[in-house]
């Protein structure tokens, strides 16, 4: 396992701290019926039309589109660089599994765009509150399919970027490709923020308090039971769907996160140690970090994602294109 360490200041740990005390009071994100994720669905596409613009101040556009193979189609959004493409990150949003799109994470992936000069394909798969949860892996696995046999991207290296159900949902599309490994092969590296690797919870899930910052602590479990519902727990332990448990053979070269105060810190120390007896990962426990770190306005958030493009751009920076 990579030894690096990301280093922080004590002026940045008291930053976040600070901020965590702002998270105390706000309301933990549960997953406890349909309506409400559906709700909240509704209000985030609303504010996303109130700021369609946003790509446009990084100088970039992106294109949706409808990608398809026989029995199944799925949106994309394409966001391409100004100039020549060096690479593909493909890219699976968080949410829970039952909230989000495409769309939200167009600040992150601009700043990926312009700074490692890559395309992003975001993947809008379906969301559980309307579809089992392996028909969102089914949506992402034919996406990493598309893409890895489009001809726009044919000669790119492709690196996999997934955060919180989406670095599940990443994951889980890696193990999937296993079966082809030709298609495997082309991805050179996966960017995993604090997953959710393990649906029957990993300890620091099963042990997590009223206390637990962003996420309701004592019905994680009982979340992670109501994505699979006719499903035992050994079922759910399965691969793909707990990826934790999976093969990591011809696994890329992976670099993950967690905050120490997630509760699904756990889900990541535990994939790291797996994976790394396939390939090099490097693997960083943010201090007094929650839950979704990246997206807070602190010095420390802004590092982790400086970090994470810099790795980016040296996974390239190692390649040649590939010919398919």
């Amino acid at each position: 396992m990579d030894s690096r360490k990301l280093e922080f200041s004590d002026h940045e740990i008291a930053q976040m701290q600070r901020f965590n005390k702002t998270l105390a009071w706000l309301p933990r994100f549960r997953i406890r019926n349909r309506v409400t994720p559906r709700l909240i669905q509704t209000l985030l596409r609303v504010s996303q039309k109130a700021g369609a613009d946003k790509l446009r101040k990084h100088g970039l556009a992106a294109e949706s589109i409808v990608i398809g193979s026989p029995g199944l189609t799925v949106p994309v959004r394409i966001i391409r660089p100004k100039g020549q493409a060096r690479g593909v990150v493909l890219d699976f949003h968080g949410g829970g599994w039952v909230i989000g799109n495409a769309q939200m994470n167009d600040e992150l992936n601009a700043g990926m765009v312009n700074q490692c000069d890559v395309a992003v394909v975001s993947v809008d798969y379906r969301l559980a509150v309307n579809t089992p949860v392996e028909g969102l892996l089914e949506d992402c696995l034919g996406a990493a399919r598309w893409l890895l046999g489009c001809e726009e991207f044919a000669n790119l290296p492709v690196i996999v970027v997934g955060e919180s159900a989406g670095a599940h949902l990443a994951a889980a599309t890696l193990l999937g490709l296993q079966s082809s490994p030709d298609l495997l092969q082309r991805i050179h590296g996966a960017l995993l923020y604090y997953g959710v690797y393990d649906l029957t919870g990993t300890a620091s899930v099963r042990n997590a308090s009223s206390a637990t910052l962003v996420l309701d602590g004592p019905g994680m479990v009982e979340a992670l039971r109501l994505l699979t519902p006719d499903r035992s727990d050994a079922q759910r332990q399965q691969p793909p769907l707990s990826p934790l448990y999976g093969d990591f053979a011809d696994m890329p070269p992976a670099l993950l996160f967690a905050g120490e105060l997630d509760p699904l810190r756990d889900d990541t120390l535990e994939l790291a140690a797996r994976w790394k007896t396939a390939a090099a990962v490097e693997v960083h426990l943010l201090p007094s970090s929650a839950h979704g770190f990246i997206h807070f306005p602190t010095a420390m958030a802004d590092k982790v994602l400086a970090h994470s493009r810099a790795w980016i751009n040296l996974r390239l920076a190692a390649l040649k294109p590939t010919a398919q």
